[in-house]
């Protein structure tokens, strides 16, 4: 086809055309040129075009993503890792063999993180993007389980955790990790989230609310020195004079206490929760007799 044929069809000018060419024979896609009366552009015999083209550094970047996924380096033979190797040997080897190299040599230790079912993660994007309200099977941390309905409004991911944001029977918004769910089936009642929705602020913000045991932690600091270190599952920040408090709940309070506290380099005091306070007296306890400890001398030959 000539470059004013192209052009025409594509309804772009001759001078796009040839850079489109350009673009393509970077690509190792062989775009022929033929001079003449009759001439114009063709594409190599026995040519199979990959299904997307990316660039180099897009596709550098893919590999980059999943090997830096809480996860770690998938297995060749798990979804991801069939995925990653298809769309890496699908490329041009002068686009895919950056991203080739990085996937063969390079390993990534998985974060201790439990990743959700894609089945069930599918189907609740699916309720969500259609407004769908869902019976959901559920298997809490304890191990209690339950079914229930409710509408999803958002699936959100958090420091390598999905969640799903929704509205129970009760009308209470519920945060439920999506990795605990133990099924989905959608119904035919429809719901909307509202119009001004804020998934991931509603997410925290319920992340430190409604569970059995309450937490008040008084630092010895403004709040806008102790709030970098405050993630927001440990509650809501309140300012108090020179000193701030954070007031929230939890059902694990050891790991309240040595998990999130302890890695705070601030001097706190814990007011309120008597499960909490027990916690982090547990933990000081142990670190101390940790250095208290007597170290045997080792013996001369």
């Amino acid at each position: 086809m000539s470059a004013a044929d192209l052009a025409e069809r594509l309804g772009v000018t001759e001078r796009a055309v040839r850079r489109y060419v350009e673009i393509l024979r970077d690509a190792d896609i062989p775009v022929v040129s033929v001079r003449g009366r009759y001439g114009g552009y063709r594409i190599g015999r026995s040519v199979r075009l990959p299904p997307v083209v990316f660039t180099g550094p897009e596709a550098l970047g893919l590999v980059m993503a999943v090997l830096d996924s809480p996860s770690g380096a998938p297995q060749t033979d798990s979804l991801v890792g069939s995925g990653v190797t298809k769309l890496v040997r699908a490329l041009p080897e002068s686009v895919g063999r950056p991203a080739a190299l990085l996937w063969q040599h390079t390993a990534a230790a998985p974060a201790d993180i439990p990743r959700p079912d894609p089945a069930t993660t599918s189907a609740l994007v699916e309720a969500v993007a259609t407004g769908h309200r869902v019976r959901l099977g559920y298997r809490t941390g304890l191990g209690h389980e339950w079914t229930g309905e409710v509408d999803p409004w958002a699936v959100v991911v958090r420091y390598g955790l999905w969640y799903l944001l929704c509205r129970n029977a009760s009308g209470d918004i519920r945060t439920y990790r999506i990795d605990r769910v133990r099924s989905v089936e959608q119904l035919s009642g429809r719901s909307a989230p509202p119009e001004d929705l804020d998934a991931i602020r509603v997410l925290e913000q319920n992340l430190g609310q409604g569970w059995p045991l309450a937490t008040r932690v008084r630092f010895r600091a403004p709040a806008e020195t102790v709030r970098p270190w405050i993630r927001s599952a440990m509650g809501t920040l309140e300012a108090d004079g020179d000193e701030c408090v954070l007031v929230g709940s939890t059902n694990n309070p050891e790991m309240y206490a040595g998990e999130w506290l302890a890695q705070i380099p601030l001097d706190f005091f814990v007011e309120g929760g008597d499960e909490l306070r027990a916690s982090v007296l547990a933990l000081a306890t142990r670190l101390n007799a940790s250095v208290r400890a007597t170290v045997p001398k080792p013996t001369r030959p």
